[in-house]
C-alpha cells in the first residue's frame, strides 16, 4: 500500500501528497491556521448579527470520519486500485491512506479490496455500465466498537457473498454487519433502496451523550462523533430547556437531537419529511425507552404552520436543516408559531447568514453564535446559533 501521509516529528502536523489530486481536503494549512481561517470567515459572514464566539476545534483533528465511501477501479495495467472520486471531475484517485478517514474503515476497505481479487469481483465502470462493485460504504462506532460494511453493487446476484463475509470477519473482528445494497442509480456513490443482509445485522449502534442510536446504511448520522457531542451539548445548553417545555425538533432526521433533549422537557415533537429517517427515529426512541417524544413524517414548515393555526403553544424549536438551509415557508411558520427560543444548527455558513437575515425581519435576534470545527482540513464550518424574540430584549 502506497503511503500518502507524512508527519512532522516536531509538531505532529500531517500532510497528504494527494491534497491537490483528491479534493477531500481543501485547506493546506496547519491546524491552528485552519481554525484562524474559519474564525475569520465566520466573523465576516455573521458578526453583523451578534458577536461570534471562538471556534471549537479538535484536540486530535485526524481520522475522524466514521463513515467512509471507497471506490474501486483498475489502473492502466488493469490492476485493482481503490480510492475516491476526485472533487469536480469524478476521476478515481488512488489513496492508500487518508488523514480524514477512520483507521478501522480504511482497514476494512483494504481487506475488501484484497477479497475482491480472490473472489474475482469486478469494479463497476460507469462508462460501460459493467462490473459488480459500485463502491464500498463503511461505518464504524468507536463507542461500541461495531463496524458495518455495505457493498453497493450493480446486481443482487452475489452467490459467494456469505462466504466473503465470513472471510472478512476473520480479518476484521469488529465486523457486526455485512450488507449488500443493490443500486442502478446513475449518480456516483448513491445507495439503492434494497438491502440484503449477508452477515450479522443490517445496522450498527453508536452511543452519543449517553443515548444509543441505530445506524443503517442509508441513515443520516454526523460523521465526526467527537465534535458532534460538543455541538449537540452546546445546542442543548443554548436552548435553556425546562421540565415543562414542549420542544419541536425540526428536520429531525433519525431523531438524535430530540432524543438527547427528551429527558429535559415535558414533550418533544420531531418532524421529518424522509420516511426512512422518520422510521429510524422511532426505532431510536424505542431503543432508549423514551416515551415523551413523537416523530411525524411531515414537512416541518407545513406541520408547524398547522400548529400555529390551532393555537398550540411551543416553547422552543431546534432545527438542523440540510446544506441549503431553511426555506422561507419554514421560517414563516416559526414566526407564526412564535416560540421563545430557536436554536439553529447549520452546516453551511452562507445559507445560515441568509436565514438569520430572514429571522431578523420576523423579530428574532441572534444572541449567541458558536462555530464548531466538525470537518478539519476542509472549508466546512458547522455553527449553532441561539435566536430569541426581540420583545425579550
Amino acid at each position: 500500500m502506497k503511503k500518502h501521509i507524512t508527519v512532522d516529528p516536531a509538531t505532529g502536523e500531517r500532510r497528504c501528497s494527494c491534497f491537490k489530486r483528491c479534493g477531500g481536503c481543501q485547506l493546506d494549512k496547519t491546524y491552528a491556521q485552519q481554525l484562524e481561517w474559519k474564525q475569520q470567515k465566520a466573523e465576516r459572514m455573521l458578526s453583523r448579527f451578534c458577536k461570534v464566539s471562538p471556534i471549537m476545534g479538535m484536540e486530535k483533528p485526524y481520522n475522524y470520519r466514521n463513515k467512509v465511501q471507497t471506490v474501486y477501479g483498475c489502473d492502466a495495467r488493469r490492476q485493482l486500485i481503490s480510492g475516491v472520486y476526485q472533487s469536480g471531475s469524478g476521476r478515481l484517485v488512488a489513496t492508500g491512506d487518508c488523514m480524514l478517514e477512520d483507521k478501522v474503515c480504511q482497514r476494512a476497505a483494504l481487506e475488501f479490496g484484497r477479497l475482491m481479487k480472490s473472489f474475482k469481483l469486478t469494479p463497476y465502470d460507469p462508462s460501460t455500465g459493467k462490473g459488480f462493485v459500485r463502491h464500498l460504504l463503511t461505518r464504524y462506532s468507536r463507542s461500541t466498537g461495531q463496524l458495518m460494511v455495505c457493498v453497493c453493487a450493480n446486481s443482487s446476484t452475489f452467490p459467494q457473498g456469505k462466504k466473503l463475509a465470513l472471510e472478512l470477519k476473520k480479518a476484521l473482528p469488529e465486523l457486526a454487519g455485512f450488507v449488500l445494497n443493490v443500486s442502478t442509480k446513475t449518480l456516483p456513490l448513491s445507495l439503492g433502496e434494497r438491502n440484503i443482509t449477508l452477515y450479522g445485522e443490517p445496522f450498527i449502534e453508536d452511543v452519543l451523550l449517553g443515548k444509543r442510536f441505530r445506524i443503517s446504511p442509508q441513515s443520516f448520522y454526523q460523521v465526526n462523533s467527537v465534535q458532534t457531542e460538543r455541538l449537540y451539548s452546546e445546542a442543548i445548553r443554548l436552548a435553556e430547556l425546562k421540565p415543562q417545555d414542549t420542544l419541536i425538533d425540526a428536520y429531525c432526521g433519525t431523531g438524535t437531537i430530540g432524543l438527547l433533549c427528551a429527558d429535559r422537557v415535558g414533550k418533544v415533537i420531531g418532524a421529518e419529511l424522509n420516511p426512512a429517517a422518520c422510521a429510524d427515529a422511532a426505532v431510536n426512541a424505542s431503543l432508549n425507552g423514551t416515551g415523551n417524544i413523537t416523530f411525524l413524517n411531515e414537512d416541518a414548515g407545513r406541520f408547524m404552520l398547522s400548529l400555529a393555526e390551532q393555537g398550540t403553544h411551543i416553547d422552543a424549536v431546534i432545527t438542523d436543516p440540510p446544506r441549503a438551509g431553511c426555506d422561507k415557508r419554514f421560517i414563516d411558520s416559526v414566526a407564526r408559531l412564535s416560540p421563545e427560543r430557536v436554536v439553529y444548527i447549520s452546516c453551511k455558513i452562507e445559507s445560515l447568514a441568509r436565514d438569520l437575515g430572514v429571522f431578523a425581519r420576523h423579530g428574532y435576534k441572534a444572541r449567541h453564535i458558536q462555530p464548531v470545527d466538525m470537518f478539519p482540513h476542509t472549508t466546512g464550518i458547522e455553527t449553532v446559533v441561539l435566536l430569541t424574540r426581540s420583545m425579550h430584549n
